[in-house]
Parts: structure tokens; sequence; C-alpha cells
């Protein structure tokens, strides 16, 4: 189970006159990561660099946008780590204040500028649902129902062929191998897995 945050904060710090901006945003995926991240250049043309870090499952991904290598986009990114969340973008404006901080204060600064708005941020559970399609004999339908009502699995379509019936199931990716070999007794070996998808909510 992975965490997610219920809505974008907003936080700001000043480190030797330069002004950090950090921003925290659930996002499902990368295209709209990367949205936002042209929005917020365009909002603040003036600014020096606009560093981002993404979590997002398998496209995750960071940029320190010209500030020295790893100081900027990686321990963003390590934050976001660090409180195991998912599907969320860490973006941070800096307005350059003419004193350079050094490499290990560009690290502090950039950590403590996405540590700060999650210090308010809302946190919610990410459930990972897994999916699949089950045939199983007429008979044994009112069964398969009975335990996903149970079990706090769902149907979410469901098929008549001329000789069985095809369930669409969604079942919690904590409870999902068990739950088939459940069903697969309580059908007597009579179930067969068509196949699988994932997503969260």
């Amino acid at each position: 189970m992975s965490t997610t945050l219920a809505t974008a904060v907003t936080a700001e710090i000043i480190i030797k006159k330069s002004r950090f901006i950090g921003h925290v945003i659930p996002v499902s995926n990368r295209a709209t990561a990367m949205l936002l991240i042209q929005e917020f250049k365009q909002q603040h043309p003036e600014a020096r660099h606009v560093c981002w870090a993404l979590r997002a499952g398998g496209e995750s991904g960071m940029s320190d946008d010209g500030e020295p290598s790893g100081t900027a986009g990686r321990p963003m990114m390590q934050v976001l780590q660090h409180k195991h969340l998912d599907s969320v973008l860490a973006v941070v404006i800096r307005y350059f204040g003419g004193i350079k901080l050094g490499a290990g204060g560009l690290t502090r600064a950039y950590t403590d500028a996405i540590a700060s708005p999650l210090l308010a941020a809302e946190y919610i559970e990410q459930i990972r649902y897994e999916h699949c399609q089950l045939a199983l004999p007429f008979a044994d339908e009112n069964k398969v129902r009975h335990y996903l009502q149970q079990h706090g699995g769902d149907i979410t379509k469901l098929d008549y062929t001329e000789h069985e019936v095809i369930l669409s199931l969604s079942i919690q990716a904590s409870d999902y191998q068990a739950a088939l070999t459940q069903l697969h007794q309580l059908c007597r070996g009579q179930t067969r897995l068509l196949d699988i998808e994932f997503e969260s909510i």
C-alpha cells in the first residue's frame, strides 16, 4: 500500500536571500506532471531554476534544471521516498538571491523546500487493486458473489457464454492470491483465470 496527497500544498522559504517556493501536488501520471511544470515555468519567467521530482510508479523522474548535478532533484526525490509517497510531483521554484549556497547548502535548501509543504499536507492511502476475469460454472456464480461481498471484492462486469459465466473481478492486491485460491476451492477446481490488470485508487 502506498500513500499520496489529498490536495496540493505550497510553502516558501528564504535562504541567504534566495527564495524557494515548494509545491507538492498529487498527479496520476508523468504527462500531467510535465504540463504542470511547464505552467510553473510560464508563471515564473524570472525564476532562475524550476526543479522537480516525480514519483509515479514506472513514470518517475527528476530534474536539477541547471543547478549542480544531484543538488536539487535527487534530494527532493529522497524526501518523497522517505515519506513513502507515490503519484506525487514535487516542484521547487528558485529565485536566486545573489549568494551562492554551495552543493551542501543547495541540497539542504531543496530538501527543506519540499519538507516544508509536506508538514501541512494531508496524506491518503492508495489501495491497490488487481483485476481479473474468472470463468466458472453457472451454478457457482452465487457462491462467488457471496464470497466477494464478505471479503471486500467486487464484480465489475458479467458475461454469459454457452457453457460458463465470465466475471470481471476487482480484488484488493493484498488479498488477491488468497481470494483466487478460495474461489477455486469453492468452485471445486472449476475456475479459469483469463487476464489480470492493476490499478490504484
